[in-house]
């Protein structure tokens, strides 16, 4: 039987700040996850956009407040730079896969692009 009630949520907190020399979160990953841990929230998406023109990062952490709450961890993972420009993405979805197969109790995952073509993977964990 499905889950999915659990996942539904509709409350939203909004993180911004510049990525780190390698184009990684940086402290933007420990923001969010002291948010969920301090506001005692169950973290259920994330969203991420990369703002080219401002060089800064916009994490959107989604999330219920009336469960239980549990501890989470934002981790940036590069892919590397990838030609996309066919609609041939087996090349991305292998580089994706990979990158998953090293973390354990992902919750979700964004994706994103800087300005010089690097793509990066944020996925969010449950750090049980």
């Amino acid at each position: 039987m499905s889950q999915i009630a659990s996942q539904v949520h509709n409350k939203f907190k909004i993180f911004a700040g510049e990525l780190d020399a390698n184009n990684q979160l940086g402290a933007l990953a420990e923001e969010v996850a002291a948010f969920a841990r301090e506001q005692k929230i169950a973290a259920k998406s994330i969203g991420v956009e990369y703002l080219e023109s401002a060089k800064r990062l916009i994490i959107t952490l989604g999330y219920r407040d009336d469960e239980e709450s549990y501890p989470i961890k934002l981790h940036g993972v590069s892919l590397g730079k990838i030609n996309v420009t066919s609609n041939d993405f087996s090349t991305l979805e292998a580089a994706m896969a990979a990158a998953s197969a090293r973390l354990n109790n992902i919750i979700c995952h964004e994706l994103y692009v800087t300005d010089d073509n690097d793509f990066l993977m944020v996925f969010m964990t449950h750090e049980a």
